[in-house]
């Protein structure tokens, strides 16, 4: 139960951090490139935080990566997905009640709580094409860095940062096209909260980032990506 208590307060913070920095900073945090560092400094001290327990995943996607790899058992699969999702849901619900605290009025409907999307409504404008074909190759490079920093040989003391980083860089590539999965629970949260379009939508980011993860996962376990004797 320690590693799903800590995949479940990794991705709440992942979550209420993450989405909270577009719901209640905004444009006060430089926008994009604010947004997509609050995500990545918060898997950075996850990583850190809880990564001695239990690797810190705080991602269906990347568990996923991780058992096809050979890395994970199937019965700790379900129970880090369960967590993560728990903590995803739990992240938003917080998040939303303190939205809703504003005195001026907070509409979730309106103004979000941070949810994935796409369509000529979402942010860039982007059509669903571009939205899958963006999600699985953003997971599976994602996965591939996270796979990669925490082999046989790499330097695990800067995993963290290197992960988190990554994380940085996708957001600031991807928030204009989907706002950014790379996650399943990290979609779910806020998408059960703002209904409408995060709802029929959220299927693009269960499905595209599993297969993006799971491209990763099987290039690991074929050992074509091992480091040369």
């Amino acid at each position: 139960m320690n590693k799903a208590l800590a995949e479940f307060i990794g991705t709440f913070t992942l979550v209420f951090l993450g989405c909270g920095s577009a719901v209640i900073a905004g444009a006060g945090v430089v926008g994009v490139l604010g947004i997509s560092f609050a995500f990545g400094l918060a898997l950075i001290a996850m990583a850190y935080g809880i990564g001695p327990v239990s690797g810190c995943h705080i991602n269906p996607a990347v568990s996923l990566g991780a058992l096809l790899a050979g890395r994970m058992n199937s019965g700790d699969f379900i129970q880090y997905v369960i967590a993560q999702c728990l903590g995803a849901i739990a992240g938003a619900a917080v998040l939303y009640m303190i939205a809703s605290g504003k005195l001026a009025g907070f509409d979730v409907g309106k103004q979000g709580l941070g949810q994935n999307g796409w369509g000529p409504t979402y942010l860039g404008g982007y059509g669903m094409g571009a939205a899958f074909i963006f999600e699985v190759v953003a997971t599976f490079l994602f996965v591939v860095a996270i796979l990669g920093s925490t082999g046989p040989g790499a330097p695990s003391a800067m995993a963290g940062l290197a992960i988190g980083l990554t994380l940085v860089a996708i957001h600031i590539v991807g928030i204009q096209i989907t706002g950014t999965s790379v996650n399943p629970a990290r979609s779910l949260g806020p998408a059960l909260f703002a209904g409408g379009a995060a709802l029929s939508q959220l299927w693009l980011f269960i499905v595209a980032p599993l297969i993006g993860a799971a491209a990763a996962g099987i290039v690991f376990k074929s050992g074509a990506l091992d480091p040369q004797a």
